[in-house]
């Protein structure tokens, strides 16, 4: 009834209200304890000495717990288990849990903390990505390689070779609510509240910690204040410590970070450094492509291999590559351990490519774009061309290849095969790993951008602009997304949910998905109205509770509406089944003619409210409740051969950026963005846009202003609202224009939509390409801007765009 309805988040009443309770907001029982970590001051080296006296003697300090008083550290770790709740006679990184106070209340706890005296033999630490090569510190052994071709073969035939190096910024997540547990002691378990997109993980962590059976603990959360991946394990080391202490004292207790702690303890988005090396025709199409990713995983594993992998994925983005050689290096360092973020490393593997594409483009003088779309994947009609059939999408071809009229011709005269309309098969919409691209529709959807956009006509009139004024200047880009859905590791793929209908008509329903502010619980009452042909405000939906429905797989990897949806509309699915057989059965005819819409149930030429026939279904003793199971199908997926199916679709959608920046100061504005993004058959159009626009913001933010800073010691300098910039209301584009492309998915998603979480965050890259653009209007040279593009390195870009001869190049 109401899908596709653009209705309000299910809690927006009670946030603009204040209203709205969080975990720190829960009514504590009387004698709650509250805990606060004692961190290491040192990245790395071994304890020598702990003297924690003045910690125990501190005011309303009930417990002070370190290594000596376990005989088993219980682990933290979402992988490997390698994250021990507190470090074990060495410290891995600085601000490294070392014990834990248990006070009268938060601040008492804090204030302990600071007393402890801990002796360290210092060692060196491991901090950069130069330090970790020459150390040999590392995950996995060695770098993971996947490749398509022979790339190197087809680089050296190339008419072109570009090469260079980026540096990707990493990210904190900075969520408005900080990381909180709250544990109560029972009987035989404990029941916790966690801030956490992962509830069965800390169900999980919890249980392995007290020693008792996953069906001893039950972990509830209602909602969150923003999680971006920084709650999918991060919330694991305050559940476990409050779960100890709540069992060694008897009595609930209660941690929450303050957002110093916050931003020292937890992990961030994986920073990178890519390499890249890439053969191209003279018309800018890529023959040949290598691509090394550096990635910074910090102390632990975490879930920095699916993170590396899934960069590895998206190497490609929007891209069909011939040839091509993916190499990553998951790199181990005295840092914090880096860990999920909106994009779970493909955002760094997209951007990776978008940078070659730019390069390209630049060192050919061809317009950007234009190299984008010779390069793209076919659209779907294309792909499924006969061989040798031309297709009316397929670029034009030009230049030297317009006289080469075979292959053979080419391979005679010693160079590369030309890419003509002639070379379309089912193989040019392969990906790198073996995946095929089905439902491409790039082509149309940049098309209908650029014209929206005034694209052109706007490129036109910036290089006029440029032309003619010597310290403004401007840049415009335009960047595709092709966004993979679904977790890669293949079990995570499944969900469940329990519906009850009592007998008012009222509905209450629960899933295993997690509601952070991305409007989720919405969309899933969305699904369960249209099922039942009511409206929405006759459904609630309870706090995601391991207690109904076990075995949740984590509120991640824009998988949140797609599984659980479809895991909802399966219980509805045999509830409205019920009914119908009830009511079929009573007044005449069969199930299937059964008929639910207006909040009206309709049978032969009968006609009942929702209210009567769900009475009589009750009274006639048929179940009102009943569960529901859903696993994404095709997926298959082999990530030590890099071979298969990770994804059952992929989202889509382009941005154009317009920017302007200061040669004299390098500070910059986003003047402008347009979106045009692909939502399947939006659920709820009015959320997917602000999940677009946020997308956006924080994509850009990611490139831009949100740098983060360790010192030569390895401690976190940018770790305060005070030192690290997210993106400010000021900071957003001028005008901003989103538009949705209404196609429904091919693929039998819920009601044909499609995943809306992570896909925008990539339209971020359009902004830091536009800035590079406006650095390169500076001079001939391309300026290989790195991001963060804070002032400073977009001075610097300036000058390498100027090159030699400009006299400030010295200075920068």
């Amino acid at each position: 009834m109401s899908v596709s309805s653009s209705l309000p988040h299910e809690s927006a009443g009670l946030h603009v209200t204040g209203q709205a309770r969080y975990v720190d907001d829960l009514p504590v029982p009387a004698g709650c304890l509250h805990l606060a970590f004692g961190m290491s001051s040192v990245a790395r080296g071994m304890i020598t000495a702990i003297d924690l006296e003045a910690v125990r003697a501190a005011p309303g300090v009930v417990a002070v717990y370190s290594a000596a008083d376990f005989a088993v550290m219980p682990d933290c770790s979402p992988s490997l288990h390698d994250e021990p709740l507190l470090a074990v006679g060495e410290v891995h990184y600085l601000g490294q849990p070392v014990f834990v106070v248990v006070a009268e209340s938060h601040l008492a706890a804090r204030r302990a903390a600071r007393l402890g005296r801990i002796s360290y033999d210092e060692r060196p630490a491991i901090l950069t990505v130069e330090d970790a090569l020459a150390a040999g510190s590392r995950f996995e052994g060695g770098p993971v390689i996947w490749a398509r071709g022979d790339a190197a073969e087809a680089i050296a035939g190339a008419e072109r070779v570009v090469e260079g190096s980026f540096e990707i910024g990493g990210q904190e997540h900075f969520y408005l609510e900080g990381q909180a547990a709250l544990v109560l002691p029972q009987e035989d378990g404990a029941v916790v509240y966690s801030s956490t997109q992962h509830p069965t993980e800390i169900q999980h962590k919890v249980a392995e910690a007290l020693d008792l059976p996953m069906h001893a603990v039950r972990v509830e959360m209602r909602r969150m204040g923003g999680g971006f991946g920084g709650k999918e394990s991060q919330g694991n080391a305050l559940a476990v410590a409050c779960a100890v202490a709540a069992a060694r004292t008897g009595l609930p207790c209660k941690m929450r970070y303050d957002r110093d702690d916050d931003m020292m303890i937890t992990g961030k988005r994986h920073d990178f450094r890519i390499r890249y090396r890439a053969g191209v025709d003279t018309d800018g199409r890529v023959l040949g492509l290598e691509v090394t990713h550096l990635v910074r995983c910090g102390w632990s594993m975490d879930l920095s291999l699916p993170v590396a992998d899934r960069a590895m994925l998206h190497a490609d983005n929007a891209y069909w590559l011939p040839a091509v050689r993916i190499e990553s290096h998951r790199l181990r360092t005295n840092t914090q351990s880096a860990t999920a973020f909106r994009g779970f490393g493909g955002p760094q593997g997209m951007i990776g490519v978008e940078r070659v594409m730019d390069h390209v483009a630049h060192t050919l003088g061809l317009n950007p774009l234009a190299v984008r779309r010779a390069n793209y994947y076919p659209e779907a009609s294309e792909a499924e061309a006969g061989p040798g059939e031309v297709t009316q999408d397929e670029p034009e071809v030009t230049g030297a290849d317009r006289d080469l009229t075979s292959r053979g011709a080419v391979a005679e005269a010693g160079g590369p095969a030309p890419r003509t309309p002639r070379d379309i098969s089912a193989s040019k919409k392969t990906t790198p790993y073996g995946m095929e691209v089905e439902d491409f529709i790039l082509h149309g959807l940049t098309e209908e951008l650029q014209k929206s956009s005034n694209f052109a006509a706007r490129q036109a009139a910036i290089s006029e602009w440029n032309s003619t004024n010597a310290i403004l200047k401007k840049g415009i880009a335009l960047t595709p997304v092709k966004f993979g859905i679904s977790f890669t590791l293949t079990h995570l793929n499944q969900a469940g949910a329990l519906v009850h209908v009592y007998q008012d008509g009222s509905v209450q329903l629960n899933h295993g998905g997690t509601e952070m502010g991305q409007g989720l619980h919405r969309k899933v009452a969305q699904v369960a109205a249209a099922a039942f042909g009511i409206d929405d405000g006759r459904i609630r939906i309870t706090a995601t509770d391991t207690g109904k429905v076990p075995n949740t797989s984590a509120t991640a990897a824009s998988s949140g509406a797609d599984l659980n949806g479809m895991a909802v509309k399966a219980a509805c699915d045999t509830l409205r089944g019920r009914i119908a057989a009830f009511v079929a059965e009573k007044h005449g005819g069969t199930a299937a003619e059964v008929h639910f819409a207006g909040g009206k149930v309709f049978v032969g030429t009968e006609e009942l409210t929702w209210e009567q026939a769900v009475a009589a279904t009750y009274q006639g003793r048929v179940s009102l409740s009943a569960t529901g199971f859903y696993a994404t199908p095709k997926i298959t997926w082999d990530r030590v051969k890099g071979q298969g199916r990770p994804f059952f679709y992929f989202a889509y959608g382009a941005s154009v950026s317009e920017v302007v920046i200061d040669t004299l100061t390098g500070e910059y504005r986003i003047l402008r963005a347009d979106i045009l993004h692909d939502c399947g058959t939006s659920l709820n159009p009015a959320l997917d846009l602000g999940q677009i626009e946020g997308g956006y913001v924080q994509g850009a933010g990611w490139l831009t202003t949100e740098e983060l800073v360790w010192d030569a010691k390895g401690r976190l300098r940018t770790h305060a609202p005070s030192t690290y910039k997210i993106p400010a209301c000021s900071d957003r584009p001028g005008q901003f224009n989103v538009g949705l492309w209404q196609h429904p998915n091919r693929e039998e998603t819920i009601h044909r939509s499609k995943a809306v979480g992570e896909p925008p965050f990539m339209h971020g890259i359009s902004a830091f390409l536009a800035l590079s653009a406006a650095c390169a209007a500076c001079g001939p040279h391309y300026p290989a801007l790195d991001a963060p593009a804070t002032p400073e390195r977009v001075l610097a870009a300036v000058a390498r765009a100027r090159g030699p001869k400009t006299a400030c190049n010295d200075e920068l």
